[in-house]
């Protein structure tokens, strides 16, 4: 099988691509230049093939240079949202809001942390239900049971920048693969820590699909995997004994994750991500076809980054 191209050569970690008005927006994690100009690279498409940046999209909300995580944007009332988190390297990152007119910013941040009480908080992902309710699903610490470490919860939206209750658990780590690190020290404690994170949420054949990426991002063990459920707080079913989406094969893809998921020009899902280039220096984004044999998703690498409708 030969290597997956990116569809785009700069660095553009954790993407996420929104459809609107007949092109598609692209965001992704990281400040765009070293001069405190603005975070999360924008970047726009006709077709997921070819990408135009058009520089950085979030206005940061403070002076103090911080670290800008993995960037989602919803539309609603015609305003765009962007969720977002920002902290000190893996320490205190919290869930943010901020608001435009355009998919291309500037984004302002509303002045609002929607996780104060939680001690780590990343990875926003809002997903509106068929009736209209949205819901905000988020990765965060949990440091009982078996498999202590970062996992997935969620609660509905109250409206877009307000969460209706306290985030509730909906998937936490149940295999070897999602080990992050042996012997971690996390609040005072040495823990085998393991990861779930970067939740992306839709709805096909009238269930619920999870994907979410485990393991080590810096690594070879990170993957996609993916869960079932009824309802959007789950509670969510998965059968896996490895990453069922996507999972590192030499030659081809070195630590894929942190999805999403399109409609593309032709009707056609598509899966978008990052895996890391040759030399392991950079997360670049990716983008192939996602079919669904007998419900299940299945990603297509069969060569053909993206085959145009």
């Amino acid at each position: 099988m030969p290597p997956i191209l990116p569809v785009y050569t700069g660095y553009l970690a954790d993407p996420f691509v929104l459809a609107e008005g007949g092109l598609y927006y692209a965001y992704g994690t990281g400040m765009h230049g070293e001069d405190g100009g603005r975070a999360f690279e924008v970047l726009s498409s006709p077709d997921l093939r070819t990408w135009t940046s058009h520089g950085g999209a979030l206005v940061p909300y403070t002076p103090q240079r911080l670290d800008y995580w993995a960037p989602e944007v919803a539309k609603s009332g015609g305003r765009f949202y962007m969720y977002y988190s920002a902290g000190e390297g893996d320490r205190g990152h919290h869930i943010r809001v901020a608001v435009s007119d355009s998919p291309l910013g500037p984004f302002v941040d509303q002045g609002l942390n929607l996780t104060p009480n939680e001690p780590f908080a990343i990875d926003p992902h809002p997903f509106q239900d068929e009736d209209g309710q949205w819901y905000l699903y988020v990765a965060k610490d949990y440091l009982e049971g078996e498999r202590a470490g970062t996992a997935l919860a969620a609660a509905p939206l109250r409206n877009m920048t307000e969460l209706a209750g306290e985030l509730q658990p909906v998937l936490r780590a149940t295999a070897d693969w999602q080990l992050f690190h042996r012997g971690r020290e996390m609040y005072g404690r040495t823990l085998d820590w393991h990861t779930l994170e970067g939740a992306f949420v839709l709805r096909r054949g009238g269930r619920y699909h999870l994907f979410y990426s485990g393991g080590n991002w810096t690594n070879e063990t990170y993957g996609v995997g993916h869960a079932v459920a009824d309802h959007p707080l789950g509670p969510w079913r998965e059968d896996q004994v490895r990453p069922a989406v996507l999972w590192t094969q030499p030659g081809v893809l070195i630590g894929p994750g942190h999805n999403s998921v399109v409609r593309g020009p032709g009707g056609q899902d598509y899966l978008v991500f990052h895996a890391w280039d040759s030399g392991h220096q950079h997360r670049q984004m990716h983008v192939v076809p996602l079919n669904w044999p007998d419900g299940v998703p299945v990603a297509d690498l069969s060569g053909e980054v993206v085959a145009l409708g």
